[in-house]
């Protein structure tokens, strides 16, 4: 029997894995990927932001875990010899309106504790000479990182721990109960003290294979990016970034310097048609079926309809993709750009047609169910390892006196 099973060998799963290698070294640590890989699906089509933390609520998992997750990522590549770029970032008002929503941003940092700085237009300009801003703030700590070089490496030193990753088993059915849990697969079945579901796009699926029927649904939303041909690259030097919309849930297209030199630019959202699907053309018709015939859905695409259409077309529509990155850099051309990279958010909505904004896990009998990480997962991955863990020694430690009241 195994001591803990892991659904999911993204960077979520991996940091859990790892994380009980280092707290139980003699424990057997199996993490089920039903990809040849790991860090296949979101992880590896991640945009490789280390993220400060800026944008969530104070108090809330996703601001707590993502500022330590900046500095344990930074820690972790040192000392295992990752390549990673600490640069920075600006966000950028273009306009006066935009003016309120950057200080309300700038005040959201100051609560969770970040270094950051305002920026005049001279000082932006200083940064970023080819930016368009009127005002901005300057947020050190935001890096770049290859997040699938990170997951190659925890691979490594979980089998290092004699943990194991059993690639190409996607899981079946899963049977649980107040000892253990069973999970079949379509390969062997496995049998374990404990089941830690970080399966990201499947999560929910997985979730209610174990019985848990959550009031969310994981809806996919493509990201499409283009990036720079080569000779166009100077116009962005690190990270830029717009004053988030306040009537739409995403950041909104920036610009962002990778590690192998190519420089980003998007995303825009949209509906994917396919949980893991990268391509315009990729669809499936249960996922797809499902968030139509999902109330959730249509209660969120109603007050966000005139931005999701702009969306859509700009994902059709090159020309307007562009005219939208030039509120930022007024000198991107159309033929500036290529076709970039392809990611899909795996996003949590409830049914009332409400986005689930923080990390959200669920305790079962025997299990802990990540059904919500998104951006910025891969920043906080080893901190949520970290909670995850806690999590389950605080329930384990909780049972042990309960059985002893008894």
């Amino acid at each position: 029997m195994e001591d803990y099973i892991i659904i999911g060998g993204g960077i979520v799963g991996l940091s859990v894995a790892y994380e009980l290698t280092k707290q139980h070294p003699h424990a057997n640590v199996t993490v089920l990927e039903k990809e040849e890989k790991v860090a296949f699906h979101q992880t590896g089509h991640n945009s490789g932001v280390i993220h400060s933390g800026i944008y969530y609520t104070p108090g809330s998992l996703k601001a707590r875990l993502a500022k330590q997750g900046n500095k344990s990522m930074r820690q972790f590549a040192e000392k295992h010899q990752i390549p990673i770029d600490i640069c920075g970032k600006v966000i950028v008002a273009t306009e006066e309106k935009e003016l309120p929503h950057l200080e309300n941003l700038y005040q959201r940092g100051l609560q969770n504790e970040l270094d950051i700085e305002k920026l005049s237009k001279s000082e932006l300009l200083e940064k970023e000479p080819h930016v368009r801003g009127i005002a901005g703030i300057y947020v050190p700590s935001t890096g770049i990182i290859d997040y699938s070089k990170v997951s190659n490496k925890l691979a490594e030193l979980i089998e290092q721990q004699n943990g194991q990753i059993k690639y190409g088993t996607a899981v079946t059915a899963i049977s649980e109960n107040t000892d253990s849990v069973e999970i079949n697969t379509n390969k062997e079945v496995y049998n374990g003290r404990y089941l830690i579901n970080c399966a990201g796009l499947q999560s929910d699926r997985i979730a209610e294979l174990a019985g848990y029927h959550l009031d969310l649904k994981i809806v996919p939303f493509r990201g499409e990016y283009y990036k720079f041909v080569e000779e166009k690259r100077d116009l962005v030097r690190n990270l830029i970034y717009p004053v988030p919309n306040p009537e739409f849930p995403f950041l909104g297209a920036h610009f962002t310097r990778m590690m192998d030199g190519n420089v980003d630019a998007g995303p825009n959202a949209v509906l994917g048609f396919k949980r893991e699907g990268y391509k315009k053309r990729d669809i499936n018709i249960k996922d797809l079926s499902e968030v139509l015939l999902y109330k959730g859905f249509w209660k969120l695409a109603k007050p966000y309809l005139k931005e999701g259409i702009g969306e859509m077309i700009r994902s059709v529509n090159k020309k307007k993709f562009v005219q939208n990155l030039q509120k930022l850099i007024p000198e991107v051309q159309e033929e500036d750009l290529i076709i970039g990279p392809r990611g899909v958010r795996a996003q949590a909505l409830t049914k009332d047609g409400k986005m689930v904004d923080d990390f959200y896990i669920v305790s079962g009998k025997k299990s802990l169910h990540v059904c919500n990480a998104p951006s910025p997962a891969a920043t906080a991955s080893l901190e949520i390892g970290k909670n995850i863990v806690e999590r389950i020694h605080v329930e384990e430690e909780r049972k042990e006196k309960a059985s002893v009241n008894v």
